[in-house]
């Protein structure tokens, strides 16, 4: 009886773990699908059906930041460099802007567009931007205003994985090495 226990355990638990075999943090089970209605960095109204067919890197932060969103986004273009070129077109990259106020079309078409093709601005209004973040378990704060306006975001720093159809798949942290990010989104693109 144990050993047929053992058996029906041992089966369950490896089916569990075909999607846990990532380096960095798997998602699958814990984050919902992408889903919003938002703007883009030309203006025009998209959803994540928009985003559909490729592999989609999700980041959450804002144009005025001082350290954590370009040194994110720069790490994260060097780890796409290091893709072969047909993986790479398999990718796009949606910054989604937490500072709606400041992030117009206009200054998060400007701020991608330094790290690559592959990154797209996206912003919206605040209700929107704040639907999206509380479904997908994402914090973000602002501190208060310095005396010229200037204000900070505090905000994750982690980027979202998303397959093919949007589903969630992994998340990249500071702390993970650039050789796992590397092999994870090959590995996503190959499967998906």
């Amino acid at each position: 009886m144990y050993k047929g226990l053992l058996v029906t355990l041992a089966s369950l638990w490896l089916a569990g773990c075909v999607d846990t075999n990532w380096r960095t943090a798997e998602t699958h089970e814990i984050m919902p699908p992408l889903d919003f209605s938002l703007v883009d960095e030309d203006g025009q109204a998209v959803e994540a059906e928009d985003y559909a067919g490729k592999v989609t890197l999700v980041y959450f932060g804002y144009t005025f930041c001082p350290d954590v969103c370009p040194i994110t986004l720069a790490r994260l273009a060097g780890t796409l460099n290091r893709l072969d070129d047909d993986v790479r077109d398999a990718i796009q990259v949606l910054f989604i802007t937490v500072d709606p106020a400041r992030d117009t079309p206009e200054v998060v078409k400007r701020y991608t567009g330094a790290f690559g093709d592959e990154f797209t601005g996206i912003t919206g209004e605040r209700a929107e931007i704040d639907a999206l973040t509380n479904r997908m378990r994402v914090t973000y704060e602002y501190e208060t205003p310095n005396k010229r306006g200037d204000y900070i975001v505090n905000h994750t720093s982690a980027v979202f994985a998303f397959d093919r159809e949007g589903e969630a798949r992994f998340l990249i942290r500071d702390s993970h090495p650039i050789t796992d990010a590397v092999a994870d989104i090959n590995q996503l693109v190959t499967e998906s």
